[in-house]
C-alpha cells in the first residue's frame, strides 16, 4: 500500500511521484531552482504502488498540493486522468507534469521532449535539424520525446527497437504531415546506414548492457546521446566514444531541463538550468 502523503502546512507543495522514486534527483533540482528564483516552496519524493496512482493524485490535490512530476511507471496514467492537455501532451500519449486548476480541473503537459531538444542544441551543441538521427527504442521515454524530435525538422529520423512491433506503434503516433520524416527498421537492417546521431531512449544502461547496433551504425564524427544518466559515463556512451563519435553524454542536462519547463510551468519563471546542470555534474 502506498504510505499516506504528509504536506507541509502552510507552503505551496510540489512532489515527483513514480515506482521506485527514491533515487530520483528531482527533489535537490526544484528545490535549487526554488533559491535561485527566490521562491517558496516544498518539493517531496512519493513512491506510489502500481495500482494506486489516482487515489494518490486524488489524495494530493484533496490536501492542498499545487503540481506533480510524474515518472515511470505512471505516464500513461497521468495522461489519461487529466481533463486538459497540452498539444505536445496529447501527441506524445503521455504526461509526466501535472496541476489544478482552482475549479479541480486536473491539466497535463509532457515536458520530456522540450527537455531533451534543450540540453541537445542549447547546452550541447548536438543539432537536430537536417541531420540523419537514429531513436533507438520505442517505450515510453521513446514516445515523450518523438514529437520534439520531429520538429526540429531531421533529415530523417529512424526508429528501432528490440521488438519491431512496438516501434511501428510508436511511428503510427506521428501526424500524417510529418510522415515523411520518419522510417522504422529491425536492429538488423542497420547494417549499412550511418547516422549523425544516435540517441539511446531504451534503460539498458541502468542495466549495464548495450542494445545490439551494428559497428558501423555512427557516422564518423557523429554524435551519441543516452537518455539515461548516472555516475560514470553509460555503457552506451562508452560504446558511442569507442566507435568514434565527436561527443557522447548522457541525459543529465534533460533531467533538469525537463524539470526547468515543468517549475515554468507551475510558478511562472523560468529558472537558470545550466547553474543547476554544473551543480549536479560537480557533486
Amino acid at each position: 500500500m502506498t504510505t499516506p502523503w504528509q504536506l507541509p502546512a502552510g507552503i505551496d507543495c510540489y512532489a515527483v511521484v513514480g515506482y521506485p522514486v527514491a533515487h530520483s534527483k528531482s527533489p535537490r533540482i526544484h528545490q535549487a531552482f526554488a533559491r535561485q528564483t527566490g521562491q517558496t516552496l516544498a518539493y517531496l519524493a512519493q513512491e506510489i504502488e502500481p495500482g494506486d496512482f489516482a487515489a494518490a493524485v486524488a489524495e494530493f490535490q484533496r490536501l492542498g498540493g499545487k503540481g506533480l512530476n510524474v515518472t515511470l511507471p505512471f505516464k500513461l496514467e497521468a495522461h489519461d486522468l487529466c481533463a486538459w492537455r497540452s498539444r505536445r501532451a496529447a501527441m506524445a500519449g503521455v504526461v509526466n507534469t501535472l496541476w489544478f486548476e482552482k475549479e479541480g480541473t486536473i491539466c497535463g503537459d509532457n515536458t520530456d521532449g522540450i527537455g531533451l531538444v534543450r540540453d541537445l542544441t542549447v547546452n550541447q551543441g548536438m543539432a537536430v535539424v537536417r541531420r540523419r538521427v537514429l531513436l533507438v527504442g520505442a517505450g515510453g521515454a521513446a514516445q515523450g520525446v518523438l514529437p520534439a524530435l520531429l520538429a526540429e525538422r531531421p533529415a530523417r529520423l529512424t526508429i528501432t527497437n528490440r521488438t519491431l512491433a512496438r516501434a511501428q506503434r510508436l511511428a503510427e503516433r506521428v501526424p500524417v504531415a510529418e510522415k515523411g520524416l520518419i522510417e522504422v527498421l529491425p536492429m538488423e537492417a542497420l547494417a549499412g546506414r550511418a547516422f549523425d546521431l544516435i540517441i539511446n531512449a531504451t534503460a539498458a544502461s541502468l542495466a549495464g548492457e548495450l542494445p545490439p547496433l551494428p559497428d558501423d551504425v555512427l557516422r564518423a564524427g557523429g554524435e551519441c546521446y543516452d537518455m539515461m544518466y548516472a555516475d560514470e559515463p553509460t555503457v552506451f556512451m562508452q560504446w558511442g566514444t569507442r566507435s568514434g563519435a565527436r561527443r557522447s553524454v548522457d541525459g543529465l542536462g534533460m533531467l533538469v531541463e525537463q524539470a526547468a519547463e515543468s517549475f515554468f510551468l507551475w510558478r511562472g519563471i523560468r529558472p537558470d538550468s545550466a547553474a543547476v546542470i554544473k551543480e549536479l555534474r560537480q557533486s
